[in-house]
C-alpha cells in the first residue's frame, strides 16, 4: 500500500475532489510507469515467520536498509513503517503481515524498471542475509495460518483488521497473507484515463491468469490457481471488483469521484493518529459534520488517503493502478509493467485491444472474473479460450513495446521482457500449475521446497 500523503489543505466541494485527479494529466511524452511489488519475508533457517521486533526481525532489516540506501524513514511516532526515496520518488513499505513491498519510481522505460527492481532486491539480500531473512516470491503465503502471520505495527492496519470481518469472510487473508506485483500508469486526459480504464479493467482478468501464483493454504492446495484474485471477491464488495459504471456512457472523473464518496471511510489521520471511522461518509468530512472530527474539513491528505483505501481492480489515483496480478518470480515482476505499457501507451495496440473487449457484456466481464482464479488459461470468454485471447493481446502489447523503440545500446526493445508470458502460453500451463505439479510430484505433497524454489 502506498504511504500516507501529508497535504492539509481544506477541500470543500465535490469539484475540488475531481479536480485533484485530473491533475495526474500528462502529455504523452511524460508519460511513466511505476512497478510496486510484495514479497514474504521468511527464516531462512527453518522457513518460519519474521516478527516486526528482535535483533533479527522486520524493524532490523528497515534499519539496515536505512543505513544502505541513506533513505528518510518513515516513522509512525517513533517506530519505523518505511523508507523513502525523496530525490527519486521510491518507496519501501510494509504489508500487514510483513510482506515487504519496494513501490518503485515513476520511471521512462521497462528497462530502468527492472534495473531498479535487480538493484532493490541485491541491496535487500545485502541487508537481509546476515539477518537470516530470505524473501518468497508468490501471490499467497503457502504455508503459514493467520496465528502464526506476524502482525505489523501501524494504525491504519489496526483499523482495517477489525473492520474486514464485518464485510467479507477473506479479508483478513488478504491483508496478511497475500502478496501482489502492480503497474501504474498515466493517462493524457479524462477521455484517455476512460479508454485505457475500460480496456485494462476488462482485460485485468487475463493478467491474473497469466500470473496465476497462489495455489497453497496452510500447507495443501487450496483449490485454486490465484487464491489471491479470488480473495477479492469476498473481502469487501463496497471496495472492490470490475466497476461495472465505468463501461457506462457519462463515465468520466466526476463519475470515479461519485463512486468513491460512495465507499466506507476507514480512517482519518491528524498528525500521527489514526482515528477509526470505519464503514462512515465521506461526504460528512467534506461538509465539516463527521461525528469524528466535527467541525473539520476535509484535506487533501484525507482524499488521497481515501483513495489508497478503494480496491477494485483497476483503481483510479492521479494514474491507473493495474491490481490483478500474483507476485511470483522476479522475471515476472518485469513482465507485469511491460504488458500494460505495450498494450495502453501505444495507440494502435489501445484501439486494437478496445475492439477486442467492447463486445463483451457486464455479465460476461463478471463471469470471466469468477472463473480466471479457479480455470486459469481455460476460462472463457466469448466462447474463446483466456489462453487464446492472452496470445493475441501478448502479440498487441510486443507490437506497441517495438513501435516504442526504447532500446539499449545493443539493440533490444522493451519487448524482451515478455518472455516469461510467451513460455506461459506456449506450455499452457500457468504458474500455479507448474507448482502443483511440482507438489504432486516431486515435492511428495510438502511446500517447503517453495521456499528453495521462489526465493529471490
Amino acid at each position: 500500500m502506498a504511504r500516507d500523503q501529508i497535504d492539509m489543505t481544506p477541500i470543500e466541494t465535490r469539484d475540488e475532489l475531481v479536480a485533484w485527479i485530473a491533475q495526474g494529466e500528462k502529455p504523452k511524452s511524460e508519460f511513466r510507469v511505476g512497478t510496486e511489488h510484495e514479497k514474504i519475508p521468511f527464516r531462512t533457517a527453518d522457513h518460519s515467520p519474521v516478527p516486526y521486533e528482535g535483533r533479527r526481525g522486520i524493524r532490523a532489516l528497515l534499519e539496515g536498509m536505512q543505513l544502505l540506501l541513506g533513505w528518510e524513514p518513515i516513522l509512525e511516532g517513533k517506530t519505523i513503517i518505511g523508507l523513502a526515496d525523496v530525490t527519486g520518488g521510491g518507496a519501501i513499505s510494509l504489508e500487514p503481515g510483513g510482506q515487504f513491498e519496494l513501490s518503485g519510481a515513476p520511471l521512462e522505460t521497462i528497462h530502468r524498471t527492472c534495473a531498479e527492481l535487480n538493484a532493490h532486491l541485491a541491496q535487500l539480500r545485502q541487508v537481509a542475509e546476515p539477518l537470516g531473512i530470505g524473501f518468497l516470491g508468490i501471490g499467497m503465503s503457502p504455508a503459514w495460518t493467520r496465528e502464526q502471520t506476524p502482525v505489523m505495527p501501524k494504525g491504519r492496519y489496526k483499523i482495517m483488521s477489525n473492520y474486514m470481518p464485518k464485510v467479507g469472510s477473506l479479508g483478513l487473508d488478504m491483508m496478511f497473507r497475500t502478496c501482489t506485483v502492480q503497474a501504474n500508469l498515466d493517462f493524457a486526459n479524462e477521455a484517455d484515463m476512460v479508454k485505457k480504464l475500460r480496456v485494462s479493467l476488462s482485460l485485468q482478468p487475463i493478467a491474473t491468469a497469466l500470473f496465476a501464483n497462489s495455489p497453497f493454504t496452510e500447507g495443501k492446495p487450496n483449490g485454486y490457481l490465484s487464491f489471491r484474485s479470488h480473495i477479492w471477491e469476498d473481502t469487501d464488495n463496497a471496495r472492490s471488483g470490475m466497476l461495472p459504471f465505468a463501461f457506462e456512457s457519462g463515465m468520466g472523473y466526476e463519475r470515479y469521484v461519485d463512486y468513491a464518496l460512495d465507499v466506507p471511510m476507514y480512517f482519518v489521520k491528524r498528525g500521527s493518529e489514526y482515528i477509526d471511522v470505519a464503514g462512515s461518509s465521506f461526504r460528512d468530512l467534506l461538509v465539516g459534520k463527521h461525528p469524528a472530527v466535527p467541525g473539520e474539513r476535509a484535506t487533501i491528505s484525507d482524499w488521497a488517503n481515501h483513495l489508497s483505501t478503494i480496491f477494485p481492480e483497476v483503481r483510479l489515483k492521479r494514474y491507473l493502478e493495474m491490481r490483478g496480478a500474483d507476485a511470483g518470480p522476479w522475471k515476472s515482476l518485469c513482465a507485469l509493467p511491460a504488458l500494460w505499457v505495450g498494450l495502453l501507451y501505444d495507440d494502435v495496440s489501445l484501439d486494437a485491444a478496445w475492439q477486442i473487449v467492447k463486445g463483451w457484456s457486464e455479465a460476461e466481464r463478471e463471469k470471466l472474473r469468477a472463473d480466471v482464479p479457479k480455470f486459469g488459461l481455460n476460462a472463457k470468454i466469448g466462447g474463446r479460450t483466456v489462453r487464446e485471447v492472452a496470445g493475441e493481446i501478448l502479440a498487441l502489447s510486443r507490437n506497441g513495446l517495438k513501435r516504442r523503440e526504447r532500446k539499449l545500446y545493443d539493440g533490444r526493445d522493451e519487448s524482451d521482457f515478455l518472455e516469461p508470458l510467451d513460455e506461459i502460453i506456449e506450455r499452457g500451463k500457468t504458474p500455479a500449475e507448474e507448482l502443483l505439479a511440482l507438489y504432486r510430484g516431486v515435492w511428495g505433497g510438502s511446500v517447503d521446497p517453495a521456499f528453495e524454489l521462489l526465493a529471490y
